[in-house]
């Protein structure tokens, strides 16, 4: 089958850069929408917020998180098999499952809603009610009805290794969803004077609409490209039941779901042991809230840039882990999973140190100054770098049908998370270090272990090696060493009341202005990017740069 021009399949690095910059794009809007938003509700409708949003992840996990890219991934089995009938039918078959599990996480959604709210807050007081988190839940459940048609959707299209459409309706549902968020609260609690619960629950309930629009534009895409995605009927079926098709997705889909099940627990566990851990400790109801926010949301709501591009890798990274797995191209996968993290790691990095030298300026850019903002966000930009390694290493287990590694390894990290919560709250506030790195560092533990038991396994299964990536990390160390040191030094001579916005934005566009050309200037020096992004196709990216002037 020809593929039309305009939806002509991308390779790994091409796909993966084309991923990234909208998964970049999407989360630099979700990073500034934040600023006026936070203004419009304040601490008190930020916990809200963030309360709603936890729950919302962990049920959207449960109905659709795993079914996107195990249709993904079967789409792209039957496709290099060249069974165009048996694609079609797994796409078919995939929106009839979603449907009933959308439904039922709705209503669970709906109905338990105030246990749900009594299980975050418990006993505390002195901020938001059971009813005020049931309320906003509430709203945010209608979102379950639509995304997961949508993702599936996606889940289609990048299955045929074709990642345009499924990024550019990224960026229409977060435009869609900020729209909403910004509009809807500002009118309900500025202009009409309703109460913040009321302004929040209109606010969460842009995730719904932004993912009616994004569900439209993929099917639009669909239709209009019959051809390319074989939308039709056939006379003949494949030999593939529909037994064997519904098997697939649920043995492909569990492990994803599991990982981002885990991934959701992972926040929403910190967010209740924190709420325990720190009363146990003495703050205050409202301190509680704030911090458990600010971890959990706010100062994640800045680090997700570095997270966006182990989404990005992600999104062509498992059709092309899959597509040579299929063939028994070891070398290649091996290829692959390297490049992938040393993506991640020359972007990451830096990103991270940079987030850690800016803490106090960034914070009080995006929020109001807080003594316990910036320290949040020194700790969450850290923790940002070993999620998107995390990440990128369950996703690859998955693409190779590693399921019972991914079970252990997801299990066991969440387990060194959850028991490490509390002592290392109670640890940390006895030894002098803010209580409260405590649970971001039980989550970098668990990262960590999730990580090492995979690695391990592919290095005994498989024979891989990951000396290209320890070398290209220790490489990455030099330029990022040399940006901190001068970035420190010139902050000495800095001394301006950062509080005030203008203030901050100046530090931070010096420090942009003098630390991303040294380590850009010192890596491409030492030849970083032609190693990761490969000759040919960082030369592309030089000419669109320079409008085609560099040869």
């Amino acid at each position: 089958m020809k593929v039309s021009d305009k939806m002509k399949k991308n390779g790994f690095v091409e796909g993966a850069v084309i991923a990234t910059v909208a998964i970049v794009i999407t989360k630099i809007l979700g990073m500034l929408y934040v600023i006026p938003f936070y203004n419009i509700i304040g601490p008190q409708g930020g916990a809200l917020y963030s309360y709603a949003y936890n729950i919302y992840s962990i049920f959207l996990g449960i109905s659709s998180a795993g079914l996107p890219t195990a249709i993904s991934k079967i789409i792209t089995e039957y496709n290099t098999l060249g069974m165009d009938e048996a694609k079609y039918r797994t796409f078919k078959i995939g929106r009839k499952i979603i449907s009933y599990i959308s439904i039922v996480t709705f209503l669970i959604m709906f109905v338990f809603a105030e246990w749900i709210g009594l299980a975050i807050l418990g006993d505390i007081s002195g901020g938001n009610t059971i009813g005020d988190v049931a309320f906003v839940i509430r709203c945010i459940s209608f979102a379950v009805l639509v995304i997961p048609y949508m993702s599936v959707a996606r889940g289609y299209v990048q299955g045929h290794r074709i990642i345009a459409p499924s990024s550019i309706s990224n960026v229409l549902e977060q435009i869609v969803r900020i729209f909403v968020i910004l509009t809807g609260s500002f009118l309900a609690y500025k202009v009409f004077s309703s109460s913040l619960t009321l302004a929040v629950g209109i606010a969460v309930s842009g995730a719904f609409f932004g993912g009616l629009v994004s569900y439209f534009y993929i099917r639009h895409v669909i239709n209009k490209n019959k051809k390319t995605f074989t939308i039709q009927e056939f006379e003949k079926k494949d030999n593939v039941s529909d037994k064997t098709i519904i098997k697939k997705i649920v043995k492909y889909a569990l492990p994803f779901i599991i990982i981002n099940v885990a991934n959701s627990i992972y926040s929403f566990t910190d967010m209740v042991l924190v709420i325990r851990g720190l009363d146990y400790i003495g703050f205050s109801g409202p301190d509680i809230e704030f911090i458990q926010s600010a971890i959990t949301t706010w100062a994640n709501k800045i680090c997700m840039i570095i997270g966006a591009f182990s989404i990005g890798m992600c999104a062509s990274l498992v059709p092309n882990i899959v597509a040579s797995a299929v063939k028994k191209e070891w070398l290649h996968v091996n290829d692959k999973i390297n490049r992938a993290y040393q993506i991640i790691l020359i972007v990451a990095i830096p990103c991270a140190a940079g987030l850690c030298i800016l803490k106090t300026p960034v914070w009080n850019i995006f929020y109001i100054p807080s003594e316990y903002g910036s320290k949040i966000l020194f700790i969450m930009a850290i923790c940002a770098v070993f999620s998107s390694i995390y990440s990128i290493t369950l996703n690859t287990m998955q693409s190779l049908n590693k399921f019972k590694l991914v079970y252990t390894s997801v299990i066991s990290g969440f387990l060194v998370n959850a028991l490490m919560d509390v002592p290392f709250i109670i640890i940390f506030s006895k030894i002098g270090i803010p209580a409260y790195y405590g649970a971001t560092a039980a989550s970098i533990t668990g990262f960590s272990v999730s990580v090492i038991i995979a690695v391990l396994n592919l290095r005994k299964e498989h024979k891989m090696s990951f000396a290209p990536t320890v070398n290209m990390f220790l490489k990455i160390m030099i330029p990022t060493s040399v940006m901190i040191v001068v970035l420190m030094i010139i902050n000495m001579f800095i001394n301006v009341d950062v509080s005030l916005k203008v203030n901050a934005i100046l530090v931070v566009i010096i420090n942009i202005a003098v630390g991303a050309p040294i380590y850009l200037g010192i890596a491409y020096k030492m030849g970083l990017f032609h190693e990761t992004f490969g000759e040919e196709y960082l030369n592309k990216i030089i000419k669109k740069l320079t409008f085609f002037r560099k040869k």
